[in-house]
């Protein structure tokens, strides 16, 4: 008995005895008892071949695993929902026969859904975490779900494993601690212990984490899918979503006080831009390999712990969505929403990809349970804007009322319908691909270098994302209690850059990590966030004022930042009619108390004091000190420089003082578009 069931007992401690069991040092076995040999890979035909239904094991641990929680979702409980449409830039006949991408300027709306992965929905918006990243299409031919992620590739190869990284990485079954974070030992000793998850960990590890916005991270389908055009010629193909503000995010000690202020930052930042107008959009991209291809690279491109490099697989840019309407029920549209990989349109097939083959059961599965039945599709958030005619009748929730006596195929009752639809009526044909091999539970030799990608990807980044990423493995690695995990953890990262575990291993004191990094050399520069696209809209700046601040020229910069898409608000020690020197008068919407540095992305000082100086400057001391510590912009009018004086921050790369440039206001723009300014040294 270990301590947390030591104490009085009870009857009811008794009466649980007979269903209490300790899996500890048994072995693995089926819900019936049944031992089994192998528990990391399904049954495949060949090593690369695609999922066998029979395989029990499988079945039987992922329907148990999808019927885990009622009703929140088991994972991406928290989410955000809102409409769109998506517009193609081209035909893409030539590639895929899906009708909406098959004309220049034809529109689709869409339903968007972002979401964090491991909290609860009441969690916060703002953990380390992946993000989901699911996008419905309403298209003419039915509704196709591109449903990914923030990052292009996933924690494991094999789906069998999804309800083992869930189990680690949830909060721990003995006390429901820690919440919406990987931060402790089960989770690392599963990382520890199952290493093809190196890539996924780095880049978890990395600011991709921390979005300052959902607007400005990118999505990725993570599987490998097929184009399949008309002539019935195929091409891999992963997704992409390219956000068109670039690709941004919050410091570690930022996003806690953020957390901290606001847990529902991100997605009130994304409700109101789309009530403002403000409407955020992404291109999306493909990237595509011919067949003839699928062999000619230094990694399996059914990998889902792969991304595929944008310099060797380019991203062709095919459309843009545009989300420009919030949902008006959070719960009928937003949690009841149903995404699935396998909702598809003519022209997108599947690959073998294991990991997909795997999201093609448990979808659907997850939905039997969360939303009480099979009817799932006739929710108004789900159901296509094209009609639907099948066989398929009653069952919970069903709202279709089906007139006629038939509902069987084939039938003459009613003329054999409804009948299939040929190829040439628009009717769904999969791929014919060849499959061929021996039943086994095994993966290709292709698929076991876990450590060359990561290794790519931390060679790519610019300095201040491998700090982060240092910081960040010393601050979830420094949570876990047990020293042999956290070694292990050390050990296995040196695999990836032996200095980046030295440092780690240093902060945590832990012992220098054994061996080195394995000797890849190559990069992909388009993984690193320092060179993305960057435009100010919707960039919110804080102006602190104080009875007798500085209002010369702060019109002007109040217009040239409305001009470029930046919000303001003043702040200061009360909320109404601050008057400045010269006259002009500031309507102060914030206080120091109402709001917090953290929830601006820089800051204008323009001075003055309140009725206590000295608590007027301290409060305005911390705001900019925490703006300069997480490399923000800090714009200093003339009256505001005894302020900036008082504080930490120094003159120096993103501080802007009035004089010392011609135009104030322009230069605050530009400097409020690079958003950090990471070559300031501390």
């Amino acid at each position: 008995m270990d301590k947390r069931q030591q104490g009085k007992r009870t009857s009811k401690d008794l009466q649980l005895d007979h269903f209490r069991t300790d899996d500890r040092n048994k072995k693995l076995t089926t819900n019936q008892g049944l031992k089994m040999a192998e528990d990391e890979h399904s049954l495949t035909a060949g090593d690369r071949g695609p999922t066998l239904m029979e395989d029990f094991h499988f079945r039987e641990k992922m329907t148990h695993f999808d019927h885990e929680r009622i009703p929140e979702r088991v994972v991406h409980a928290r989410g955000f929902g809102m409409h769109g449409e998506f517009e193609a830039y081209e035909s893409m006949e030539d590639y895929t026969k899906a009708a909406f991408l098959s004309e220049k300027g034809k529109k689709t709306p869409v339903f968007a859904r972002i979401s964090t992965v491991v909290g609860q929905r009441g969690s916060t918006d703002i953990p380390r975490d992946v993000r989901g990243f699911a996008v419905k299409f309403y298209t003419d031919e039915g509704n196709y779900d591109l449903v990914g992620n923030n990052m292009p590739i996933f924690f494991i190869q094999d789906g069998i494993k999804f309800p083992d990284l869930v189990h680690a990485i949830k909060p721990e079954p003995h006390n429901e601690i820690p919440q919406a974070t990987g931060a402790h030992d089960t989770f690392w000793d599963f990382v520890a212990n199952n290493q093809e998850t190196a890539n996924q960990v780095m880049w978890l590890m990395s600011p991709r984490a921390l979005p300052r916005s959902y607007s400005m991270m990118e999505g990725f389908s993570i599987n490998t899918f097929r184009f399949v055009n008309a002539k019935g010629e195929a091409r891999f193909v992963r997704f992409h979503w390219k956000p068109v503000l670039g690709v941004h995010s919050f410091e570690w000690d930022e996003a806690q006080k953020v957390t901290g202020n606001d847990p529902d930052f991100n997605r009130r930042e994304l409700w109101t831009n789309i009530e403002m107008g403000n409407y955020p959009e992404w291109e999306l991209g493909v990237q595509m390999i011919e067949e003839k291809d699928e062999f000619n690279f230094d990694f399996d491109i059914l990998d889902a712990t792969k991304f595929w490099p944008e310099e060797e697989i380019p991203v062709k840019i095919i459309g843009k969505m545009t989300l420009n309407r919030n949902v008006d029920n959070f719960f009928a549209e937003t949690e009841q929403a149903a995404f699935h990989p396998g909702h598809v349109v003519p022209g997108i097939d599947f690959s073998n990809d294991p990991l997909l083959q795997a999201r093609l059961f448990s979808y659907t599965d997850t939905q039997l349970i969360r939303l009480g039945g099979p009817n799932f599709h006739e929710l108004p958030i789900n159901r296509p804007v094209c009609p639907f005619h099948n066989n398929q009748r009653d069952g919970y929730g069903r709202q279709t009322i089906n007139v006629g006596n038939v509902s069987y195929h084939k039938n003459s009752l009613a003329d054999n319908t409804p009948s299939p639809a040929s190829e040439e009526e628009g009717g769904y044909v999969h791929y014919q691909e060849k499959v061929e091999g021996r039943k086994v539970r095994a993966r290709s030799d292709s698929f076991k270098d876990h450590f060359s990608q990561a290794r790519m990807f931390w060679n790519s980044l610019a300095d201040f994302e491998k700090m982060h990423i240092i910081e960040a493995f010393s601050f979830e690695i420094g949570k876990v209690k047990n020293q042999n995990v956290r070694q292990q953890v050390i050990d296995m990262f040196a695999n990836v850059d032996r200095d980046m575990a030295m440092a780690v291993a240093k902060n945590i004191n832990a012992n220098p990590p054994k061996g080195n990094h394995v000797q890849y050399d190559k990069k992909s520069p388009a993984v690193s966030m320092a060179d993305t696209v960057r435009k100010p809209q919707t960039r919110r700046a804080g102006i602190i004022v104080g009875e007798g601040f500085d209002g010369n020229g702060l019109g002007d910069v109040l217009d040239k930042l409305k001009e470029a898409g930046i919000t303001a608000d003043f702040i200061s020690e009360r909320q109404g009619t601050i008057k400045g020197q010269d006259g002009y008068k500031a309507e102060a919407n914030q206080t120091f108390t109402t709001t917090n540095a953290v929830l601006y992305d820089g800051l204008i000082i323009a001075g003055g004091t309140g009725e206590n100086a000295m608590k007027f400057k301290m409060n305005a001391s911390e705001f900019i000190n925490d703006t300069f510590k997480h490399y923000k912009t800090v714009g200093v009018t003339e009256g505001g420089k005894e302020l900036f004086a008082q504080s930490m921050a120094q003159e120096g790369p993103g501080v802007i003082m009035a004089g010392a440039r011609g135009d104030f206001g322009k230069a605050l723009v530009e400097s409020f578009a690079r958003y950090k300014h990471y070559e300031r040294k501390f």
